[in-house]
Formats: C-alpha cells, sequence, structure tokens
C-alpha cells in the first residue's frame, strides 16, 4: 500500500490559528514509528498541473491563487492567508490524492496522508480549503481513461459542499456525503447523497445511517473507483465536532467501506480530511488507525 505526504511543504500560519497543521507530520512519524510501514511505502507527490486543477476549478481562480491574486474577502474565506507555500502545499495536496487514485489500481488501496479539501469550490475556496482534491483527482481518472465511474463517500463531520457543487449534474460522479446536520456549512449544497445527523450521535445510529447511506450509494453508482474522505472529527471529543463516535465507532465505519470495496474489488483511496480533537494525539491516532486497518484488510483488484 503506498503512502503519499505533502506534510515537508510548510504552510505559515498566524500564531494562534486553530488549524492542527502538525497532525500530517506527526502521522507520517506515528506510521514509521510503528514498524508496520517501511520508508519506502512513503511518496512525495507530484504538485497538481494547471491542467488537472482546470478540469475541476475555474482557470481564473487557479491563476488568483497561483499568482497571489486573492483578494483579502477570498483569503478570509479559506482561512489561510496567501503564501508561495500555501500554493504549492496545495498543488501537492490535490497531486496525492491523484498519486494514491493511480496507485489504488495497481494496489487496492491507498492513502493521501492529507487531502480531504471538500469546502473548495470551482471559482473559490473555504473552511481551510483551497483546491478540492477529490474532484480534481475523480476528473484525472476519467481523463486518463482508469475509470468512468467513481464514487465519493465523504465521513467528514462538514458537509462537502464544494465537491456536491463542482460535481452537480455530473452523473458519472457520484458524491455521497454523511454528516452533521447543525455544522458547518450553514449553508448546505446538494449531494447526490446527503445523510444529515443529529448532534450527539451515537456509534449505533451512525453506524446504522452508514449502512443504509452506503447500500444506496454503491447500488446507484456503481463505481469503478472510491474515494474516501476519512475524517477523524466525528470524534466525541473534536472541537469543531458535534456528534459522539468513540474510537471503536470509528474503526467500524472504516471497516465497513473497506469492505464494501473488496466484493467485488474496487480500487479505493483514501484521504484524511478533518480531524481537530481537543488532544492532537487522538486526532492523529485515528487517521493512523484508519491507514493500519486498509493494510490490514487491503487487496489488490483483479481487473
Amino acid at each position: 500500500m503506498q503512502l503519499f505526504y505533502t506534510d515537508i511543504f510548510v504552510l505559515p500560519l498566524p500564531a494562534g490559528h486553530r488549524f492542527p497543521m502538525e497532525k500530517y507530520a506527526r502521522l507520517r512519524q506515528t506510521l514509521l514509528a510503528s514498524g508496520e510501514f517501511s520508508v519506502s511505502d512513503f511518496h512525495l507527490p507530484p504538485a497538481a498541473t494547471d491542467e488537472e486543477l482546470a478540469r475541476a476549478h475555474d482557470p481564473a481562480y487557479i491563476q488568483q491563487v497561483c499568482c497571489g491574486q486573492l483578494s483579502e474577502k477570498g483569503q478570509k474565506a479559506i482561512g489561510f492567508p496567501w503564501s508561495a507555500g500555501m500554493v504549492e502545499r496545495s498543488r501537492r495536496s490535490a497531486g496525492a490524492t491523484i498519486s494514491a487514485c493511480r496507485a489504488a489500481f495497481s494496489d487496492g488501496i491507498s492513502v493521501n496522508l492529507a487531502g480531504g479539501t471538500h469546502h473548495a469550490f470551482r471559482d473559490r475556496g473555504e473552511g481551510f480549503c483551497v483546491f478540492n482534491d477529490a474532484a480534481v483527482a475523480a476528473r484525472a481518472m476519467q481523463a486518463e481513461g482508469r475509470a468512468k465511474r467513481i464514487l465519493i463517500v465523504d465521513c467528514d463531520i462538514h458537509q462537502g459542499n464544494g465537491t456536491a457543487s463542482i460535481l452537480s449534474g455530473d452523473d458519472s460522479i457520484f458524491t455521497f456525503s454523511i454528516h452533521g446536520a447543525r455544522n458547518f456549512p450553514f449553508e448546505k449544497e446538494a449531494s447526490d447523497l446527503d445523510i444529515e445527523l443529529a448532534d450527539g450521535c451515537s456509534d449505533e445510529t451512525y453506524l446504522s445511517r452508514l449502512d443504509e447511506g452506503l447500500n444506496t450509494a454503491f447500488d446507484l453508482a456503481r463505481p469503478d473507483l472510491v474515494i474516501y474522505l476519512a475524517g477523524a472529527d466525528p470524534f466525541h471529543d473534536d472541537r469543531l465536532g458535534r456528534l459522539s463516535l468513540s474510537f471503536a465507532g470509528l474503526a467500524e465505519r472504516d471497516r465497513r467501506i473497506f469492505r464494501r470495496c473488496q466484493s467485488p474489488t474496487i480500487p479505493l483511496a483514501i484521504a484524511m480530511a478533518g480531524g481537530y480533537a481537543r488532544q492532537i494525539d487522538d486526532t492523529v491516532a485515528i487517521h493512523a488507525n484508519t491507514i493500519r486497518l486498509a493494510k490490514s484488510i487491503g487487496s489488490a483488484p483483479t481487473r
């Protein structure tokens, strides 16, 4: 299983900024220290090109980002000040999901140790998201002739509003988002399938609703590839979440999604998405558990 990382690309943030950028480097360190992965499992992805980005984003927006022409309002919506580091990291994060998708066709499962930037719209970013890696990667796989039909399963606590908007009306890419009803974004977009959950939702309720959603999504999507946003933020002690999932509940969520991609075998690319636990070690542990589980049950697809 190949793992793609971008944490060496520094994103300068103001003092006191709430986005936990250090979780990405700590995740890679945790996986290496576990002894379950070798240095050769980790790969530095190429940056997404303008052509790849433009399949999901307005070329004018790409130029604004890359040339430092974002307005103050646009930067505020994203939540990061513009910098050359922000541009490079955003390109690499999208490139990592493209690379993970490519690798999934040979390895069965592959992982972007960042990504899940699902609040980025075609012509703007928001919510810490500059380029929408899942939409960019899905369109890249189609352009490269690797997949015709793709399913995006978004289990971040926040609805994948940018993904839903970019891919609206595209019957070849099915968007499924299961998220908190009362959480950001407060004006939701329409995914192909949305499941909204009440505050305090428990493991049992979550997993039951997830099963319903997966049954519908896989039946309707008939995917050649699945892109899974494995958010850690449904965790009960997440600062930006409102659900009550346990470590065990999140692991069972992952297990059910992975098993759905096993029979028949469907290539699976995973992105980490959100995670803002009060103790950063909890977020890192949840992401690491997702990746360990993926490795333990992954198998190469027969195509």
